[in-house]
């Protein structure tokens, strides 16, 4: 690929653009999203910096939605009245190395926060491929990273705070409070207005990362379990043009997972003799250190670096959570549809997350794999090849990542969320009049017939 297109992609995969700090409402351009296939559909925008700022923003709007970091393909985050962004409440409050617990701002990144406790010795169980992505953004939508034994980001969470519609504060955690805790952390942004979040932390640790070329699908149909378990966390990337995986990413902790430093050979595929991109023609100078060289986990974990903060690039992402069961099934599934997709895809990522409660995550109560696909930014061609994927993958119940693109209908939905009513119960609670509503909403939760 040309270094041009590959400046344009490998930008966009990396992170969200910045801005310099505004006064309210001062664009007059309306935001996009960092890809840029979504223009907002307002430029009433709010970037409150305490707790109190958000109270009073909240109270004197009769619609409002929050504005992460602007990292959803889809409309989910999106008001055509007024938007309240966390981009200026993005501190550390306290750090409790007792309790193993960190409180931030909804709004600090993951790229700012793992710096901060990798020094005071400290580390999180999970990362996305991202890491200027917010924390609180992250976790309402259940984001994740992979590793069979890892929970989405959002497990992490331990207590959350958040502003409901009549400007009030609620403080939940997950000692004390359940079910409504189970609820309210993969919000989807309907509850109200997350100001602050607790994670759980652990001690820091060290991982490599190794790579292999061309794993053979047939291995992947015989050894699925054994492939995926080869790290703390794994993926898998192909383009459906091959009868194979065209790259497997394991990330291994250098405490105590299998070292794959010098063996040549992994189910059929050979080692990367070179640092590699999850799209193999282009540069991996943007990429996360390979080759087996141990690093702090938070420049292991991601699949690209952190500190880089270029303009954004165009794509378009789509994903679908599949119980783990059933990933072969669903994987060569979607192989058959290679040709169709082939056209229109930059590259497809495979990956498992273990199984939560949450009532609105697509891991509840099912460990998963994730088929996520990386897409030319052509919509009215990935608009037409969605149904057919989703089409393929009925058979799985499969559910669509919150922040992508997907058309599923809320009807299909209700189908596969057995506490969604519950959820709408939970939101008429704490929001009556339907303050955080939205068009994305509107579609996916209460359109049911």
């Amino acid at each position: 690929m040309k270094r041009k297109i590959f400046l344009k992609l490998s930008s966009g995969l990396i992170a969200a653009p910045f801005f310099s700090p505004l006064e309210s409402w001062s664009y007059q351009e309306k935001l996009k999203n960092w890809a840029g296939n979504l223009t907002y559909s307002t430029n009433n925008v709010y970037y409150p910096k305490s707790v109190g700022e958000v109270q009073d923003i909240v109270k004197k709007c009769s619609r409002l939605r929050a504005l992460g970091t602007r990292h959803c393909f889809n409309n989910i985050a999106d008001s055509k009245d007024n938007l309240i962004s966390s981009r200026d409440m993005n501190k550390v409050l306290s750090l409790d190395a007792n309790a193993h617990s960190v409180t931030v701002e909804a709004g600090i990144k993951y790229g700012e926060l793992c710096p901060y406790l990798d020094e005071k010795g400290f580390a999180l169980h999970n990362l996305a491929s991202l890491p200027h992505i917010s924390v609180a953004g992250s976790c309402t939508t259940a984001t994740h990273g992979s590793g069979v034994r890892n929970g989405n980001l959002a497990t992490a969470v331990n207590a959350l705070e958040f502003v409901t519609a009549d400007g009030n504060m609620v403080n939940l955690s997950r000692e004390k409070d359940g079910e409504h805790f189970l609820a309210a952390v993969v919000g989807l942004g309907a509850l109200g207005v997350i100001t602050k979040v607790a994670l759980d932390i652990q001690p820091k640790y060290m991982m490599r990362q190794i790579v292999y070329e061309n794993l053979p699908m047939s291995q992947l149909k015989e050894n699925f379990e054994q492939i995926v378990s080869a790290g703390y966390s794994v993926s898998l990337f192909t383009d459906w043009q091959q009868e194979s995986i065209n790259e497997v990413w394991i990330k291994s902790r250098v405490d105590n997972d299998t070292n794959y430093q010098g063996i040549a050979e992994f189910f059929g595929a050979k080692a990367a003799t070179k640092d590699m991109h999850p799209i193999a023609s282009l540069s991996a100078e943007n990429c996360t250190e390979q080759m087996g060289i141990p690093g702090p986990w938070y420049e292991r974990l991601p699949h690209f670096k952190m500190g880089f903060t270029p303009s954004s690039g165009k794509e378009l992402q789509s994903e679908y959570f599949i119980p783990r069961h059933n990933a072969v099934d669903a994987i060569l599934a979607i192989a058959r549809l290679g040709k169709q997709i082939g056209p229109h895809l930059f590259i497809s990522e495979i990956r498992t997350i273990d199984a939560d409660n949450f009532w609105m995550s697509p891991c509840r109560k099912q460990p998963s794999v994730t088929i996520h696909f990386t897409w030319k930014q052509d919509w009215q061609a990935v608009s037409q090849l969605l149904p057919v994927i989703e089409k393929e993958l009925s058979a799985f119940n499969a559910r669509p990542h919150w922040g992508k693109l997907f058309t599923m209908s809320a009807t299909t939905l209700a189908s596969r969320y057995e506490k969604l009513q519950e959820f709408k119960n939970m939101i008429a609670m704490y929001d009556p009049k339907g303050k955080f509503r939205n068009e994305f909403l509107n579609k996916t939760i209460y359109a049911t017939v």
